[in-house]
């Protein structure tokens, strides 16, 4: 059984009704690093919702372990584009806020949990006097870097991404790039990636799925899935993104 299905699903959104995505099917296996790839407007986001369980499809089902969630949990972590970090909140706060709402009970943190923050500070490339600073405080690439934190100390089984560097220039890009594809050999997290970059998505993914519209009228389907080499080598780019420049 796949981790994710997502079976036939079809949206459409306004009046009167455009859709969005149109007869979507998708398989995703437990710790696939999975790439999502189409035109602005496509709905790659939109899947993305869909999986996270903010969002419910018009028709069609989407299953975790074969069961429908009506509903986001700590089950599936989420990095949206623009930093969701609290601003009243230090670095150390943003990332244990998750494990507290979880515990509500505890009034302070205990210090396994401080322990822990502190040890996915390092993994991101922080130091720990960054932990009492204040997101207005830190760079972008900083910012995005809590985020991560943020999502992984829930230990989510599911890691969903929404052009979560887009607004990074290139150099943090590649070492936002690269800190991910760590994090993810190392906790075997499966991942879910939107992105409009192809480089972006062949280096960092094992699967690259293009969705395009048959007809400009007409949803989203898949219109390409494609195995990515692990690594992928400097070769083997320019082939691969010519294809999926065809399919897109």
């Amino acid at each position: 059984m796949p981790l994710i299905a997502i079976e036939d699903v079809f949206v459409a959104y306004g009046t009167p009704s455009r859709a969005v995505l149109a007869g979507v099917n998708i398989e995703i296996d437990e710790g696939d690093f999975v790439c999502l790839l189409g035109q602005t407007g496509c709905g790659k986001s939109t899947l993305l919702r869909l999986v996270l369980g903010s969002e419910h499809p018009m028709r069609g089902r989407i299953l975790i372990d074969g069961r429908e969630h009506k509903q986001p949990d700590c089950t599936r972590g989420y990095v949206p584009q623009r930093y969701s970090l609290f601003p009243d909140r230090t670095v150390l706060d943003n990332i244990t806020f998750g494990p507290m709402m979880k515990r509500p009970w505890f009034r302070r943190r205990s210090p396994e949990l401080r322990d822990e923050a502190y040890s996915y500070l390092k993994r991101i490339g922080l130091r720990e006097a960054d932990a009492a600073k204040y997101p207005h405080q830190l760079s972008g690439g900083m910012q995005q870097r809590v985020a991560i934190a943020q999502a992984l100390i829930n230990r989510p089984r599911i890691l969903l991404m929404d052009e979560a560097f887009s607004a990074l220039d290139s150099g943090t890009r590649r070492e936002m790039q690269s800190l991910v594809r760590e994090l993810w050999k190392a906790t075997g997290t499966t991942i879910l990636f939107v992105t409009h970059n192809i480089d972006e998505a062949l280096r960092l993914g094992t699967r690259v799925i293009v969705l395009a519209k048959e007809a400009p009228d007409q949803g989203s389907r898949v219109a390409m899935d494609l195995a990515v080499p692990d690594p992928c080598t400097e070769e083997a780019i320019p082939p691969l993104v010519h294809r999926l420049e065809q399919a897109s």
